[in-house]
């Protein structure tokens, strides 16, 4: 059998006003699997190759009204046809003819009587030149599209990027591609969610500010920024501000996880913990330092607030006032935990009860809980 079309048979147009050439050559080209149609004058010729596409053309030069000559001569103005490969069939044997095909466009030449073996290599030839074409003009095309469309990918992935360095601002790094890859919705615009609240300050800053360098004072609170900013990053918590020695994080937002409360008072007592050393260091150098933590759960309003060019992620409720009065209340490496945290992680974590105590702000006493250790379960497995 013939070569084909990787996808579908080639379709080869014969163009005859004999109704016999027309039989024969169909009888020596469709049994190699080719899609043979035909068209009885050139006028007829030129309408079938605008509605339909084929492969290759065989044309005879001798007809009524449009010889082949002129019907190769408008299909080579077509630009739709500048590869479409013609081959003139014809009893004329002079040279001049064959000259006058050439000039015409013609790819090839067949002399009648056919030559079947001379017929299907010509085919096989020139079907092989016109695939290669198509290919490459296909190739080329997918290459303009793809280059139209390149400033608007990297437009895209510009955004993104600076999403993604904006969103790290305010969380995690995991938790900021998950935002920017549409796994989780836009926490920037506001939006209601209950979430655990942990606030923490350092006690006797104000009086190290006051007595030290600018310079001091500015290591000191790098080396305890870093400190805890690894942990809130360690534990995919949100950080919704620094105030000098104040810091303040939430978790449960923008993305909800299974037991926050838990997950709170482990990374305030992770907190407390690497407080402890930076403490240590600060000692040395004459500088009193340490860390009270409040922690508090509830419903709030999340999201961006600011201006354009300067925005926070932030929590607005009762839950960051509480969380806030708690940590004022704490004394130097104290985490106090609300009623409502405590009811939460009573069974895992070991703290005293202060009772009811009277915080600014609020017009009732608040029970607060001390919170003397790491959860039960994980002393008694240590």
């Amino acid at each position: 059998m013939g070569e084909r079309a990787e996808q579908e048979p080639a379709r080869i147009l014969i163009v005859d006003d004999t109704v016999d050439n027309i039989k024969l050559l169909s009888d020596l080209l469709e049994p190699e699997g080719y899609e043979v149609r035909s068209s009885a004058s050139g006028a007829e010729a030129l309408a079938a190759l605008s509605r339909d596409r084929y492969d290759l053309v065989l044309l005879d030069v001798v007809m009524p009204e449009l010889d082949g000559y002129e019907v190769c001569r408008r299909i080579r103005q077509d630009t739709r046809f500048a590869a479409l490969p013609v081959v003139m069939v014809t009893a004329l044997d002079a040279k001049e003819e064959r000259v006058k095909g050439l000039e015409a466009g013609a790819d090839e030449f067949l002399s009648r009587p056919i030559n079947r073996p001379e017929l299907l290599a010509r085919a096989r030839s020139l079907l092989r030149i016109k695939r290669m074409h198509d290919f490459m003009q296909r190739q080329a095309l997918e290459l303009a599209e793809w280059a139209a469309t390149l400033e608007q990918r990297v437009a895209r992935g510009v955004t993104e990027v600076e999403r993604l360095s904006r969103l790290k601002r305010f969380f995690s790094p995991k938790v900021a591609e998950l935002i920017v890859s549409g796994a989780t919705r836009d926490p920037l615009h506001g939006h209601r969610r209950e979430i655990v609240v942990i606030y923490l300050d350092l006690r006797g800053f104000t009086a190290f500010a006051e007595s030290w360098e600018p310079e001091e004072v500015m290591r000191a609170l790098a080396a305890y920024h870093a400190g805890m900013g690894r942990l809130v990053v360690d534990y995919e918590a949100t950080l919704e501000r620094f105030t000098g020695d104040a810091m303040m994080v939430f978790i449960g937002d923008p993305v909800a996880v299974d037991k926050p409360a838990e997950k709170a008072v482990s990374l305030a007592l992770a907190m407390r913990e690497a407080a402890l050393d930076l403490s240590e260091r600060w000692k040395k150098r004459g500088v009193d330092l340490g860390l009270a933590i409040g922690i508090d759960q509830g419903f709030a309003t999340v999201g961006a607030i600011g201006f354009e060019g300067r925005l926070d992620y932030a929590a607005i409720g009762t839950v960051t006032n509480l969380a806030c009065r708690l940590c004022q209340h704490a004394r130097a490496g104290e985490v106090l935990l609300s009623q409502r945290i405590y009811a939460e992680v009573e069974a895992n974590t070991e703290a005293d009860d202060l009772g009811e105590v009277q915080l600014h702000g609020f017009s009732r006493p608040i029970r607060a809980y001390r919170c003397t250790g790491r959860s039960k379960r994980e002393a008694n497995a240590g």
